[in-house]
């Protein structure tokens, strides 16, 4: 589907601002299609020009209500009219009226009766809504019926006008309540004039069992979160009264409803508004889940770091007592790895997020590694280049790969000589890239990873092949050694 710019641009004169202006109003204009149970189509000018009679007319945005049945099958945006073709289209151009007085036309197997509306800004029309409506469903409607479309009239005077979309909505239309979620009409003084069933079913879930029509919306509001404990009940009435466009959520322990307040304005004056509503009980509920298993996970980690950090404590204990430098030595390995894992748990229960954020763990691996050094104050840990989060099923692994291969280069390849270990990490789109080099002594010339007895090594490639599916590559010469470590994401 071509894009809303690439359809006018070269063919008509729509500007920046009047291009922001339509599109405001195509992201709101569902509620327009709704109401009047009807297909609507943007229609712009076809002119280089301003000041250049249309030669046409281009359809740059079409939409189908949720509320009837479409009456187009295919796609008509953009489809071009010839000026004279369409003289609806062509009348509120030139003449910012709306026409609805036309017979209905036939299309296909049904009889279309078309209307159409200025799309008015700053003193100008700049582009026409043409409304369709299946004539047969208009015969006989009920009371829901001529409401939506006495409010659909109304909202079509305010387009007209310029006054809707409303200016500085901001996000209060994100998302928008459906028509078909509920819908109350209130008079001049915000007493209910109208409800739509699903309206007075929320309100009776809220525990409100009496009629609400012929009753100020403030009112009902107020006396169904009267007993919750997070009512506000003093600003219900003035939010609710239908003067100011507000988007209000009200609850008690029954249920949750979220409501959008629309004046309705003609000219200067305010007729009414409308309100929009949604019974948001199930969304709530699931939020408030969402948060306590968020917590909950957060305090699990917190708790894992905990007891990794008792286990330490008591290996270390352990150590000291241990007259044999050999399994003292093992020990404290042991202790170093379980620190390395005890810090992406604690990364993860002090993080919303549902990733761990590498750099911050790799910083304090790298000032954890300094610290136990023989050569601490002689060598210096350089890092380049970032990885940002990761899921904790890579941050784990990687963590324990990155301290293995740090220990391994402080302890042995920088041993005697050497005073630099460089860390470099790159991410891209489908894969993660750390490469740790030292300039010491490097690897033995007979040095075979897959047959190699030291333990840490072995743990490295195995995480690095069981855990990261990676790949791991070890190049050494008489610079140093350069470990490799590629993985995907």
């Amino acid at each position: 589907m071509p894009e809303f710019e690439d359809l006018i641009h070269g063919r008509s004169s729509i500007t920046i601002d009047q291009a922001h202006r339509l599109r405001e109003l195509v992201a709101d204009w569902q509620l327009l299609s709704d109401l009047s149970f009807a297909d609507l189509i943007l229609w712009v000018p076809i002119r280089k020009d301003v000041k250049l009679w249309p030669s046409g007319h281009v359809a740059v945005a079409h939409i189908r209500p949720t509320t009837a049945a479409t009456v187009f099958i295919d796609d008509v945006i953009g489809n071009e009219v010839m000026w004279g073709s369409r003289s609806r289209i062509d009348e509120a151009l030139s003449s910012g009226e709306i026409s609805r007085d036309s017979e209905p036309e036939k299309i296909g197997e049904l009889m279309i009766k078309e209307e159409t509306i200025p799309v008015f800004f700053e003193g100008a029309v700049i582009a026409v809504i043409s409304r369709h409506r299946n004539a047969q469903l208009m015969r006989s409607p009920g009371a829901l019926e001529l409401n939506y479309r006495e409010i659909a009239h109304a909202l079509y005077r305010m387009v007209a006008e310029g006054r809707f979309p409303y200016k500085d909505a901001g996000s209060l239309f994100e998302p928008v309540p459906r028509v078909g979620d509920g819908l109350i009409r209130l008079d001049i003084n915000g007493v209910i004039a109208f409800a739509s069933p699903n309206a007075r079913s929320a309100f009776s879930r809220m525990g409100f069992k009496s009629e609400i029509e012929n009753l100020k919306l403030g009112d009902v509001a107020e006396s169904v979160i009267k007993n919750s404990p997070d009512a506000h009940e003093e600003a219900i009435s003035t939010r609710l009264n239908g003067k100011v466009l507000r988007r209000v959520e009200i609850d008690n322990q029954r249920a949750t409803i979220d409501l959008l307040v629309l004046p309705l304005l003609a000219g200067e004056d305010r007729t009414g508004a409308i309100v929009l509503l949604q019974n948001v009980t199930e969304l709530r509920r699931r939020d408030r889940e969402l948060v306590t298993k968020d917590v909950t996970i957060r305090e699990i980690h917190h708790r894992v770091k905990n007891n990794l950090q008792t286990v330490s404590a008591l290996l270390r204990l352990q150590a000291r007592r241990i007259q044999d430098s050999a399994a003292s030595s093992a020990l404290n390995e042991a202790v170093r790895r379980i620190a390395s894992i005890a810090l992406v748990h604690e990364t993860l229960s002090s993080s919303s997020e549902k990733g761990v954020v590498f750099d911050e763990v790799l910083t304090s691996l790298i000032s954890h590694a300094l610290e136990l050094s023989p050569r601490m104050g002689e060598l210096t840990i350089v890092r380049d280049g970032h990885l940002g989060s990761l899921e904790s099923r890579l941050a784990t692994p990687l963590s324990l790969v990155v301290t293995e291969l740090m220990h391994n280069a402080l302890e042995h390849g920088l041993a005697d000589q050497g005073s630099t270990l460089s860390i470099k990490l790159a991410r891209y789109s489908n894969e993660c890239v750390v490469t740790v080099t030292d300039d010491g002594v490097g690897l033995p010339e007979d040095f075979d990873l897959a047959t190699s007895s030291n333990l840490g090594l072995q743990i490295v490639r195995t995480l690095t092949e069981n855990e990261l599916m990676g790949v791991l590559k070890l190049i050494s010469t008489d610079l140093g050694t350069t470990v490799t470590l590629r993985f995907p994401l």
